[in-house]
């Protein structure tokens, strides 16, 4: 491959354009198409970017130059995009949640096998330097109980947004909360059995529970839970918190701080935060995905978790991972 990282981008929305302003700063990347189903936003970010602009996937992904593409769509909108760079081989990274339902996404994730691809979901909380931190005090520690919470205000606004419908996004489980769900296991393990309760008390206008209390099993052993609202004016400090009590210690994560107690002792570090997309980039440059902490096979677990919840508040009773995913208990 040239030193240049030739990267195209589908979708231009809000969180595409994060990624895109951090690839524009990256010397070894070089962005030279973007495309998106809404033609101003496509040109838009065209301008910004001397790209080539595109209305359909299909056209950008047929230039026969991408080293890479950014697949920055609604959950809804998943599917053909990552079959289509599969197909042509180009190695993507796909914002989370990766599909709606499980089959597609462990469609996708064997197809990316078998092709041996490089790809990398958009977990960035994962390449935060709380959390090298938070793993190196874990390391080998017996976690008993991890206390989970995705509180924001997200709610508000037009009822007839694809967020706020369940058959477009999953509700706030699959769209925002499997930030907190993948974190749990990135630091405390596996999850084993969630058992869930959904309730609508405020937002009387959307079809997606506004507040989700859910109990966790670890595989390790460990207790959890997770609660989660987007229904109150509250903005977003309360978003993605994590407690875990281990040994004689507590340790509360967030992205930006990380404080920890142990023997009367408090310490606290903010660490530089991680860059998914250098991440990313560099690993396309040298043909090596070790870097990547996401990669697409382990994002299907995450999203497994999240319908797990869903199904649990569905049923009124435990739901196992396994079952989910379609593995027996005894594998």
């Amino acid at each position: 491959m040239s030193e240049i990282v030739k990267v195209g981008c589908i979708g231009c929305g809000g969180n595409a354009r994060g990624h895109i302003g951090r690839v524009l700063g990256i010397p070894e990347a070089k962005i030279v198409g973007v495309c998106d189903v809404v033609e101003d936003l496509s040109r838009a970010a065209a301008n910004d970017t001397g790209a080539s602009f595109y209305t359909d996937h299909r056209a950008l992904l047929d230039r026969g130059d991408l080293d890479a593409v950014y697949i920055s769509v609604p959950v809804f909108a998943h599917g053909a995009p990552e079959f289509d760079a599969i197909e042509r081989g180009i190695p993507f990274l796909v914002e989370k949640p990766v599909a709606l339902e499980m089959a597609m996404a462990q469609e996708i994730a064997a197809r990316v096998e078998k092709r041996g691809l490089i790809t990398a979901v958009g977990y960035q909380l994962r390449y935060a330097g709380t959390v090298d931190r938070a793993r190196e005090l874990l390391a080998g520690k017996r976690v008993g109980l991890v206390v989970g919470k995705y509180w924001c205000d997200s709610g508000a606004g037009d009822p007839s947004r694809w967020v706020r419908q369940m058959s477009r996004s999953g509700g706030q489980l699959v769209e925002q909360a499997t930030h907190t769900i993948d974190m749990m296991r990135y630091l405390v393990g596996e999850i084993e059995e969630v058992f869930c309760v959904s309730v609508s008390r405020v937002l009387d206008q959307i079809d997606c529970p506004d507040f989700n209390a859910i109990t966790l099993k670890f595989k390790n052993g460990a207790a959890g839970s997770l609660t989660t609202s987007w229904a109150s004016s509250i903005g977003w400090s309360n978003a993605n918190v994590l407690d875990i009590l281990y040994e004689n210690a507590l340790l509360n994560w967030t992205y930006g701080k990380l404080t920890v107690q142990s023997d009367g002792a408090v310490e606290e570090t903010s660490p530089n935060v991680g860059d998914i997309d250098r991440v990313f980039i560099d690993a396309v440059q040298r043909g090596d995905a070790a870097g990547i902490r996401s990669p697409y096979s382990d994002a299907v677990i995450s999203l497994a978790v999240s319908l797990a919840m869903n199904q649990s508040a569905r049923e009124g009773r435990p739901t196992r991972i396994d079952t989910v995913l379609g593995v027996s208990q005894g594998n």
